[in-house]
């Protein structure tokens, strides 16, 4: 008898890192939910998993919206199943020195980062622990241990390390699992564009970071893909509220 298709939902999945690990994971056989502010632009990547013969869904889902949350994960329940793996990998940057930085800047961050993981995770779990079955896999990054010019970014990001591990206390005896996976210096638009706010070419750019990385590359979204995968998979049960850092070398 065939297992029946589990379903998963990637947030900020229409470019980068979270297409990367949507596209993973409807390879490892989920019904993956694309999310993102735009549906439009969730849309090329749900086509692409359904072209290479995959199950996705285009949702766009504002995961600071607590109404957003609610209609957005009611509906993926209802089109593609119950949701039992959430990937939080939605995030913005609005990078400033602590005495430039607006509070609108640290609000904005804090809303998509922390916000939006509760409120997905909230709505996510009540599927997972029905299921008696899940896995959330949220996203941090190097900068939870402090980055010059981040200060909204880094207090977000190490929210998401202890936002994880408390809901791996809570949630453990229902089946379900929470880790994080803290990604170092990935090749995404979002780095892209970092390097042309410097003023530095995006190939110069990567090779003055990864002579800093200890295995002399940089990351790809691959790369945290998957880890991700792992952390979804059913032989990561007994791994639970661990931040993995997926960054060329030491970093904690």
């Amino acid at each position: 008898m065939s297992t029946p298709t589990r379903t998963a939902i990637v947030t900020g999945a229409a470019r980068g890192i979270g297409a990367g690990v949507a596209t993973r994971l409807a390879q490892d056989g989920f019904a993956v939910a694309v999310v993102d502010l735009d549906e439009v632009a969730c849309k090329k990547v749900a086509d692409e998993i359904a072209a290479a013969g995959g199950t996705a869904l285009a949702v766009g889902i504002d995961v600071a919206d607590e109404e957003a949350v609610a209609t957005g994960v009611a509906r993926i329940a209802e089109e593609l199943g119950d949701p039992v793996v959430l990937v939080n990998n939605a995030g913005i940057i609005r990078d400033n020195l602590l005495f430039k930085m607006a509070t609108s800047d640290w609000d904005a961050v804090m809303g998509v980062h922390l916000r939006g993981a509760f409120l997905m995770s909230r709505a996510a779990q009540a599927y997972m622990t029905k299921a008696r079955w899940g896995r959330i896999v949220n996203l941090s990054s190097t900068s939870a241990l402090g980055n010059r010019g981040q200060a909204n970014y880094a207090a977000a990001k190490a929210g998401v390390q202890g936002f994880t591990k408390t809901l791996a206390l809570e949630l453990g005896k229902f089946g379900v699992t929470a880790n994080a996976i803290a990604p170092g210096f990935i090749e995404t638009d979002m780095t892209a564009a970092t390097a042309e706010r410097m003023g530095i070419g995006f190939d110069d750019f990567k090779k003055h970071m990864a002579a800093e990385i200890p295995v002399a590359r940089t990351g790809t979204p691959a790369d945290i893909a998957a880890a991700v995968s792992f952390f979804a998979s059913e032989g990561a049960g007994f791994v639970s509220g661990q931040v993995l850092y997926v960054a060329g070398g030491p970093k904690d």
